[in-house]
């Protein structure tokens, strides 16, 4: 059972204390509380553990301080959606709101290599009005020969020039506890110039002592990959480590599955999942068109394959498109064959642009039709 406080509650108020002591005394429940930081206020779920069953909904929304009651499932206690359409989605980070409303993209290097890339990059983003980027200091390789990132050694410079052209999220894989160290430690190290979106990467996605640990940090959002050999359902129970550990602020990213099914692409393209993630939690939900397609190709329209497989994902209202672009494909020691140009980094926005207006379109024209 979920217990919604009203926005922005006084915890020092002779209310809340009382809500608190009726909680303590009952030897039914434990609870823990979790804050859901929107754009103009907080908002405060505690969440009851036990014998919920005896509760009564309406004993419970009488307490004080209680807006609403919610009986929740067994699965995704946190991140679901438990039946309730109009429950708060999303989160606020760095000054960006991510919400299942919202749209980002995040374009950038799959892997950091030199600095002069780094700032072409940013420069180019900041430029065309973008705030986020990905950026891959550690890199997990399926062949261990391969080049694996900078790790912490680019953090420093890689966060000074997030800084410097106005980035203010930066999606980075960690693979390690010690990773969120040490970006913590570059980051206050420069004076915290940017923000970090903590990525869980396809193969750790259930390495639930990394989700626990990283579920057990507060300051970092989490963008959770989907397993790419696993149901989704299994793939949305590993994402409820981050939650079930402290940390709600998750985006679940669809990247395609290992399937032949899927050839020519890398894998096959999942986005007709974006709907259902949404339906079924609250996460904003992202795409990765450059991993689950994984080359340039175009069809006789001359529109790339991985811009066709972005567009089915943001018609069908994804919130957050992970992308990978760099200066120099050719050179670039991740990925390099997959990845967009600079020249090409406007006409993608634009594109985007057009899918998202068609996914609001849709959404206006759904809406009017249950309402009529």
């Amino acid at each position: 059972m979920i217990l919604i406080l009203e926005p922005n509650v006084d915890r020092s108020s002779e209310s809340y204390a009382h809500l608190i002591k009726y909680l303590d005394s009952s030897d039914r429940v434990e609870y823990s509380m979790h804050d859901v930081q929107g754009a103009g206020q907080v908002l405060t779920e505690i969440y009851l553990i036990g014998n919920t069953a005896a509760l009564s909904i309406h004993q419970m929304k009488s307490l004080p301080c209680v807006r609403r009651v919610v009986r929740v499932q067994d699965s995704y206690r946190i991140l679901g959606r438990h039946g309730e359409d109009d429950l708060q989605t999303g989160f606020t980070y760095n000054g960006v709101e991510f919400s299942q409303d919202t749209l980002h993209v995040f374009a950038g290097l799959c892997a950091v290599d030199t600095p002069q890339h780094v700032e072409i990059m940013m420069s180019a983003l900041r430029d065309l009005g973008q705030e986020c980027t990905r950026m891959g200091a550690y890199k997990p390789r399926t062949n261990p020969y391969s080049f694996q990132g900078h790790g912490a050694e680019c953090l420093p410079w890689v966060f000074d020039l997030a800084g410097k052209y106005g980035i203010k999220v930066i999606a980075m894989e960690v693979t390690h506890e010690s990773h969120v160290e040490e970006i913590n430690r570059a980051l206050e190290q420069t004076g915290n110039p940017t923000g970090v979106m903590l990525q869980i990467g396809t193969r750790n996605t259930q390495n639930f002592e990394l989700l626990k640990s990283v579920g057990r940090q507060k300051v970092h959002p989490v963008l959770f990959k989907r397993g790419f050999g696993i149901t989704l359902d299994e793939s949305l129970n590993a994402a409820e480590y981050l939650a079930s550990e402290g940390n709600p602020n998750v985006i679940f990213a669809l990247r395609g599955m290992k399937n032949q099914g899927g050839d020519p692409h890398r894998n096959m393209v999942d986005f007709t999942h974006v709907p259902v993630v949404k339906r079924l939690t609250r996460m904003p939900v992202c795409v990765d068109p450059s991993h689950s397609v994984g080359s340039r190709d175009h069809s006789p329209d001359s529109i790339m394959d991985v811009f066709h497989a972005t567009a089915q994902g943001v018609i069908a209202g994804a919130n957050m498109v992970l992308v990978d672009f760099h200066p120099a494909p050719a050179g670039a020691l991740v990925d390099g064959p997959q990845a967009l140009r600079m020249n090409e980094l406007e006409w993608f926005l634009q594109d985007v642009a057009v899918s998202r207006d068609a996914y609001l379109k849709r959404r206006a024209l759904a809406q009017k039709a249950h309402t009529s």
